[in-house]
């Protein structure tokens, strides 16, 4: 367990066993769940925190025994909901939308709509749910995200060493991620893989804008036409990297934005899907495969779709995915 020390106003944290390997940005989120991602990350950027006194970037990997110093953190806005603040509802719909659960994880089918954590102006988040329900789970955390507006698979870990494994084998590319996305007009059916790298911009207002570049970072998505529906195709894809936004900004680059994509697509051609229901990114992790770090078994889930996504999948007969 890290141990903390303040001196006047500063906190510094000393990186326990547990937490070795873990992100900078995950280990700060942790430690200090009131504050805002955005917070997290501008206190890194502009090198207010340091790790054994230097700088450090987000993605960086903490070691046992490093010594991370946190500036004050008086701004901080957004609190831990209290008891009873979370609504019953909400708390029933993440419940009934668990696939599976153990002593050392569990895996969710994420509603549309709903952040994967509090911050940025949203007070709590899914995992903030998760942690409501499972109050006993001391060291429950996101394995990976998915956006806001994205449904479908999501991976928790209970402990910190599964956590850590986990992670590893997202680094050596041992996780199956397997998309259900809509895209508007006609994919270009010889277009299978897409090898674009991908540039990441931090904006202002705490989100990202992505962008094809060859300065960027490798990217690699496949994808698979499935059906033509009225004004967008079906598309599978697998992803052999998690880049941030990469479905979309992949597409995009094949002249197929997302359906109900508001930061990359067109504002017009959104307004008609919404009147036909997708009110949001038609876009849904959709299957999920890994290897439990506790039992070794190989895992693998999948998330049924949401009734926007399937309603507007109905208007045309896609029987191989039902």
């Amino acid at each position: 367990m890290a141990e903390q020390q303040q001196k006047s106003t500063v906190t510094y944290l000393t990186v326990g066993e547990e937490d070795q390997g873990q992100r900078l940005d995950n280990f700060l989120m942790r430690h200090f769940r009131k504050a805002p991602k955005t917070l997290i990350y501008r206190i890194v950027r502009k090198g207010e925190v340091r790790v054994n006194k230097g700088r450090s970037k987000v993605s960086d990997r903490i070691q046992a025994g490093d010594l991370v110093r946190v500036p004050p953190m008086q701004d901080v806005q957004v609190e831990k909901p209290s008891d009873g603040e979370i609504p019953l509802q909400e708390l029933r719909q993440i419940e009934q939308s668990i696939l599976f659960e153990d002593a050392d994880l569990l895996v969710v089918n994420k509603p549309p709509g709903v952040a994967v954590h509090g911050g940025g102006g949203v007070r709590y988040g899914l995992i903030e749910v998760l942690r409501a329900l499972r109050p006993q789970a001391k060291r429950m955390e996101l394995v990976h995200r998915i956006d806001r507006d994205t449904s479908g698979c999501l991976l928790v870990a209970k402990k910190a060493s599964v956590l850590k494994a986990l992670h590893e084998q997202i680094r050596a590319n041992q996780f199956e991620k397997r998309y259900l996305a809509m895209v508007v007009g006609r994919w270009p059916k010889a277009v299978n893989k897409v090898d674009l790298p991908l540039l990441k911009t931090h904006l202002p207002d705490g989100g990202w804008h992505v962008r094809v570049a060859q300065e960027g970072k490798p990217a690699i998505s496949f994808f698979e036409w499935q059906d033509s529906l009225p004004g967008c195709d079906l598309m599978a894809v697998r992803l052999q990297t998690g880049r941030t936004h990469q479905i979309r900004v992949h597409a995009l680059a094949h002249g197929c934005a997302l359906v109900g994509d508001d930061r990359y697509g067109d504002r017009e051609v959104n307004k008609q899907f919404r009147k036909q229901g997708m009110k949001r990114l038609a876009l849904h992790a959709h299957i999920l495969g890994f290897t439990h770090p506790v039992t070794q078994q190989p895992m693998r889930f999948e998330a049924p779709l949401w009734a926007d996504f399937k309603r507007l999948m109905d208007r045309s007969s896609v029987d191989q995915l039902r």
